[in-house]
């Protein structure tokens, strides 16, 4: 077998995991995350300054919320269900040499300390956990997608070839999710009083990079002969298309149905799609071809899994819109968000028990065909990690208040402590204070440039694989060149934002 076979036969054919191992996995980087921001807030509480080298920001970040990521998914996926209790317990030692040392609200018990907090006025104009998604959706994705060509990455994380839930499964929905989430129909100033035309015609030219990374992808990789798994996408297709497409798609269905309906379409899509597979010979013709016998004869049959799998990915988009108008409703205040939390979790309780259902009676989860129960997976994995960063966002909250002054990036700022009065004004946290910070924030580097960080990571990915034998590779050489490549990407992405330099050309 050529290098080429070798390496698209280490990729197929693969099962995927237990939802277990993948919620526990996904668990790591919300962890990981609290874990960074105990860590600047007890600096500070000892120095009585924030952390303010760029050289140290960025080692702390990259060592904190990356490496983790990193190990979890190679050496230490053995052992990943031992992970989260450790970093959990490493975070209670520091939030309780926090707590024990502060000089702040020393008088106070820890009861009324609570009651004051879920008072506590926070900035409305910015959610922190909504970057934090995308961003770590885009970390875990550009990881996974050279880690799955060494042999430490298990091959039950990898992408299923039919059915099966794998961790790079769910990225490619979640990816689909984050986008959404801030697309310009959740944000209400950004088409309040365009006519539908002018906006259509916007939203048709603005998908332009997405069509040329896809077109761009497609010649590369044919010229090239790269390695590619056929049954994920087509011989044509790749997910800058299905990327692209779906936001099409979902501007042109928003112009026609209210937006705050979009979780009925997004309903109506999934199972309609889904009764379609089932009561006709689609299903048969996706995974098998027109002559049932897996052909690639015309564009059809050659991007059939592509092509079709449109209207599961449009449907997770709908969601998505959906979640976004609910978070981007006005909450001031903790408790609010503390109900709102209650109701995302009702939410994903829901749609877990109909998830289950969908799997025993309906159809097992098929990324390859972006079946219903597949949106169901996507949808209700997305909103948990995103109630983990809000619970996650909020304990930073609690643990600042501790410490007067102190301030993490990317976290909610603090606008009005519920305690101030004329004593305590002063002790209100500045928002001018976080924003300075916001520069030397890795979160905030990969956030202002997404799309060239995942196009970066593909382009590594493919350099990677032409200059090294990534099947045969040693355990010691494979983390040396994964977090050289992930240090790199995020390196290129901190100098970008430390010279305010943002690329989006659209």
């Amino acid at each position: 077998m050529s290098q080429k076979q070798l390496k698209e036969a280490f990729i197929s054919n693969l099962n995927g995991t237990t939802l277990l191992e993948i919620s526990v996995g996904l668990s790591l980087a919300p962890l990981c995350l609290l874990c960074r921001g105990l860590l600047l807030i007890l600096y500070y509480l000892h120095y009585e300054k924030p952390l303010s080298s760029r050289k140290y920001n960025l080692l702390l970040d990259f060592v904190v919320l990356i490496c983790p990521l990193l190990f979890s998914c190679t050496v230490l996926s053995p052992v990943i269900f031992f992970m989260p209790p450790v970093i959990a317990a490493f975070c209670a030692g520091i939030f309780s040499k926090i707590y024990s040392q502060r000089k702040h609200d020393i008088g106070m018990s820890f009861r009324q300390i609570v009651n004051d907090f879920q008072k506590t006025y926070l900035d409305p104009d910015y959610i922190p956990s909504i970057t934090l998604f995308r961003v770590f959706v885009n970390v875990l994705t550009s990881i996974s997608i050279l880690a799955v060509d060494f042999p430490q990455y298990p091959r039950r994380y990898a992408k299923t070839e039919t059915y099966g839930t794998g961790v790079m499964d769910l990225g490619v929905g979640a990816f689909i999710f984050g986008n959404a989430l801030v697309c310009p129909e959740v944000r209400p100033k950004s088409c309040a009083t365009q006519p539908k035309f002018s906006y259509l015609t916007k939203q048709f030219f603005s998908i332009w990079p997405l069509i040329f990374l896809g077109l761009g992808r497609l010649f590369s990789v044919k010229s090239m002969e790269y390695h590619e798994h056929i049954s994920e996408y087509g011989v044509h297709w790749n997910f800058f298309f299905t990327l692209a497409f779906v936001r099409l798609a979902a501007s042109l269905i928003l112009t026609i149905f209210p937006k705050n309906k979009s979780w009925i379409v997004a309903m109506n899509l999934a199972v309609f799609y889904q009764l379609i597979l089932n009561i006709t010979s689609l299903k048969m013709f996706v995974l098998h071809g027109s002559n049932g016998k897996d052909t690639r004869v015309g564009f059809l049959n050659a991007n059939r899994e592509g092509l079709f799998s449109l209207f599961g990915y449009l449907a997770i988009y709908m969601a998505s819109v959906q979640v976004g108008l609910y978070l981007l409703k006005c909450r001031n205040f903790v408790k609010d968000w503390i109900k709102a939390i209650c109701f995302l979790i009702l939410m994903v309780l829901v749609l877990f028990v109909f998830l289950h259902l969908s799997q025993v009676h309906i159809d097992p989860v098929s990324r390859r065909m972006a079946n219903l129960s597949y949106c169901v997976w996507v949808v209700a994995h997305c909103l948990t990690l995103f109630i983990c960063f809000v619970v996650i966002d909020l304990m930073l909250v609690f643990t600042k208040l501790l410490v007067n002054g102190s301030s993490v990036p990317c976290c909610w700022n603090v606008i009005q402590p519920a305690h101030s009065s004329k004593k305590h004004d002063t002790e209100a946290v500045p928002v001018k204070r976080e924003s300075k910070l916001l520069h030397i924030c890795l979160i905030s580097a990969i956030d202002k440039n997404q799309l060239l960080f995942f196009l970066l990571a593909n382009i590594m990915t493919g350099i990677v694989n032409m200059m090294i034998d990534t099947i045969h590779s040693k355990t010691s050489f494979t983390l040396c060149v994964l977090h050289l490549y992930m240090f790199f990407n995020c390196l290129i992405m901190y100098i970008l934002h430390a010279r305010n330099i943002v690329l989006k050309f659209w």
